[in-house]
């Protein structure tokens, strides 16, 4: 059994994140949703919306995902990967080159990496940008 890990945000859960699911879901048998601390995704890009239960509710609700781990860490490294008997990391593609070093050079170097195509047109900062507009 191939067990797949992605890691996310997941804030303001939309269907370019359910597409991103279904992708890695295909690259193996059990996939591992992590979803990122506010903290985390606050040193990053900004202050989720919804909060971690709230995120973790909506995943836990999409059909490909087999288990949702609260917390993950923003770098992945050997022990993370190890603890949760990770086979296979999936990322989307929007990440540069140097980026995904940054969070994701440990499964990289483990040869375990891959990426998937990123949904176009449909984004948590697309749909804050809609709303603004709206208002």
């Amino acid at each position: 059994m191939t067990r797949v890990y992605v890691d996310m945000v997941a804030d303001l859960f939309h269907y370019g994140h359910v597409a991103f699911l279904k992708k890695a879901r295909s690259q193996g048998d059990y996939l591992l949703v992590g979803i990122h601390a506010d903290d985390a995704v606050a040193s990053q890009k900004r202050s989720p919306i919804l909060t971690m239960d709230e995120r973790v509710a909506s995943v836990i609700g999409c059909r490909f995902a087999d288990e949702v781990l609260p917390n993950a860490p923003w770098r992945i490294d050997r022990r993370w990967i190890e603890k949760h008997s990770i086979d296979l990391v999936v990322h989307g593609d929007d990440y540069s080159e140097e980026q995904l070093k940054k969070t994701h050079s440990v499964p990289m170097e483990m040869g375990i990496f891959r990426t998937v195509p990123y949904t176009q047109g449909i984004s948590t900062t697309e749909i804050i940008r809609r709303v603004i507009a709206l208002c």
